[in-house]
């Protein structure tokens, strides 16, 4: 779990402290996680592009970790992430940085390279595709697709719910949302719908209860497990409640393109992957300096850790592309 060369740092950005971790030197690489994890989720990544020659920083998003954790709903919006990125690279004295995101971390680095590519001149985006913004408004494309269950991200909307569903016991919960998104121990094809709730049933109900998957060891686990024990869960779940707030907030940016030099990196067993398959096929539009996007075969949603060497072959070769 620890690594003598990683060293860990409190920076100061606008809206609070973010806390880092890093290793190397050179061009600054700023890893950006999702939901549920933590900078743990680039332990793979952090001596990888280190050894290449990158300064490697991960960092607890806002409302994880040691990270600020604002008690306001609203200061979970996208543009605070935005601002907390751009807060980083500044406080690590650098003008500019590629971003790479994983999960919620991937809009949160797409967005950064939307809103402030004069920082962010190159993204990388791991699982969840780059979607840009569009007309419907999120709540109610999430009712749509959900019919009679409820979509997870509407889910998670009431403050409250779904931390009183986690909380009483975040390891095991934590261990069934992992397994059920990866590809050794995910439901089998044909299964009821993991990520949508029944009226009057919980989101857990639906997700594996056998084993770990081959990636995360008990040790990994306690980790995660002891972060969101000691966080709560109220702050990345407050990134979910305010979809509404950035489609009203990015609305200038309606249907807008990224054009630095662009990476994607999926799983093709990932549902992230099946369900915007659209946004893949429309990135010749929507990513027009698109180096490439690889669907790794055999792989669920959790890409940086379960196919670690492959994505670290992948990140460094595009990294090595750029100018």
């Amino acid at each position: 779990m620890s690594n003598p060369q990683w060293h860990h740092r409190m920076v100061e950005v606008p809206g609070g402290r973010i806390h880092l971790v890093e290793e190397g030197t050179g061009p600054l690489v700023l890893l950006v996680h999702g939901f549920p994890e933590s900078w743990y989720s680039w332990r793979h990544q952090l001596h990888a592009l280190a050894a290449a020659g990158y300064r490697a920083v991960a960092l607890d998003v806002r409302g994880y970790g040691r990270s600020s954790k604002p008690a306001d709903v609203a200061s979970y919006g996208m543009l605070a992430h935005v601002s907390d990125n751009v807060g980083v690279v500044r406080a690590l004295g650098e003008e500019s940085a590629v971003v790479v995101g994983h999960d919620w971390g991937s809009p949160i680095a797409a967005n950064s390279a939307l809103l402030r590519p004069d920082v962010f001149t190159a993204v990388g985006l791991l699982s969840v595709p780059y979607t840009p913004r569009g007309g419907l408004r999120p709540t109610d494309g999430f009712r749509l697709i959900g019919g009679d269950e409820e979509f997870y991200v509407s889910y998670f909307q009431r403050p409250g719910r779904a931390e009183a569903e986690v909380e009483p016991d975040v390891r095991g919960w934590l261990a069934r949302a992992y397994a059920g998104l990866s590809a050794d121990t995910m439901p089998a094809e044909g299964a009821e719908r993991l990520f949508f709730v029944p009226e009057g049933a919980r989101l857990v109900d639906r997700f594996p209860a056998g084993p770990l998957p081959s990636w995360l060891s008990e040790e990994d686990l306690d980790f995660y497990a002891g972060e969101f024990e000691r966080g709560g869960l109220t702050g990345p779940l407050n990134r979910y409640r305010n979809v509404d707030r950035d489609w009203a907030d990015l609305a200038a940016w309606d249907g807008a393109p990224i054009r630095q030099p662009s990476l994607f990196i999926g799983g093709a067993r990932d549902s992230s992957t099946s369900w915007m398959a659209d946004a893949i096929a429309n990135f010749p539009a929507t990513l027009p300096g698109l180096h490439s996007s690889t669907l790794l075969e055999g792989c669920g949603h959790w890409v940086q850790q379960e196919r670690a060497e492959d994505v670290n072959e992948l990140l460094v070769e595009w990294l090595r592309t750029l100018p």
